[in-house]
């Protein structure tokens, strides 16, 4: 733990410390060491807290990122069941900062009991398995209302990635399956098959590379990235909270469904802007929302 209650004051560990805990009331004593992060330790292991796991300098970077009034904050349910909450912020919104890998019973238990959560995931253990490609254009663009993006995949390799344009990145056009049938809707077409309204017959709608319209992107880019993840933790694809993924840096990688038609994909948020809403919003839900301008040159 990061705080302790000395003096009736929550304080960082200092040498030769001792104070109280302040979900359960006993005996701490701080742990401090020119090799180990400081911190402050049960005098006689007590489990009072089942969620805590230890922390990391990236955990406790995390949480040097707001007031102190603001780290381990205890949330007591109605049911008297108590956690401390890595984060809690003025306006209530319970930010948990998970280092180590998680079942999903217990990530379902947290977002239960503290309803009003984000999860910020380290995400340096498996960098290496998560291949962010070609941007989006902003769902709500003009050309995005065009896009039918198409699930078939390059025959040469199932996820290649060339130039951060992967050339088994496909769409269709709805202005062009309306060519054939001026009422057909974004799921109808998603099979690449138009029965003509006019002589009744099947016909393909062209298929387009992403290549086409790079420039088209590029103009109307906000953040939005396809993705692939090999061998997922699959709890953070589950979640029923927003999750935010820290790769390092100044941005952080949020889960995010890119349309009507459940296209996974990511998004680029300004870890300043997650920071900033968190202190202000009032719901996990409104951190960064997809309005907020990036940089052209994010990814």
């Amino acid at each position: 733990m990061q705080l302790a209650l000395v003096n009736n004051n929550r304080v960082e560990a200092f040498f030769g410390g001792r104070g109280l805990c302040p979900t359960c009331g006993s005996e701490m004593i701080a742990k401090c060491g020119p090799r180990i992060l400081h911190h402050w330790a049960h005098y006689r292991p007590k489990g009072c807290d089942p969620w805590w796991e230890n922390e990391t300098p990236w955990h406790r970077d995390w949480k040097n990122l707001f007031p102190l009034e603001c780290r381990e904050v205890s949330h007591i349910a109605h049911d008297g069941e108590i956690h401390r909450a890595d984060i809690k912020t003025p306006t209530g919104i319970v930010i948990e900062i998970q280092h180590s890998s998680m079942t999903d019973a217990e990530r379902i238990s947290r977002e239960e009991f503290y309803g009003n959560l984000v999860w910020v995931v380290d995400g340096s253990g498996f960098r290496q398995n998560f291949n962010i490609y070609h941007g989006l254009p902003a769902p709500n663009s003009e050309i995005a209302k065009d896009l039918i993006w198409s699930r078939q995949r390059c025959r040469r390799n199932l996820y290649c990635n060339l130039d951060n344009y992967p050339s088994c990145t496909y769409f269709f056009r709805l202005s062009e399956a309306r060519q054939r049938d001026p009422y057909i809707t974004k799921a109808e077409a998603r099979s690449g098959q138009v029965r003509s309204i006019r002589s009744g017959q099947v016909r393909s709608i062209r298929l387009h590379s992403i290549r086409e319209i790079q420039e088209q992107v590029h103009q109307s880019y906000n953040g939005y990235h396809k993705y692939h993840w090999s061998r997922p933790r699959k709890t953070w694809l589950d979640a029923q909270c927003p999750v935010y993924i820290d790769f390092g840096g100044d941005y952080l990688v949020k889960f995010e469904i890119y349309d009507e038609y459940d296209l996974p994909c990511i998004r680029y948020v300004s870890k300043h802007k997650f920071v900033h809403d968190a202190m202000v919003k009032t719901h996990a839900s409104a951190i960064a929302p997809p309005s907020y301008p990036l940089p052209k040159n994010v990814s």
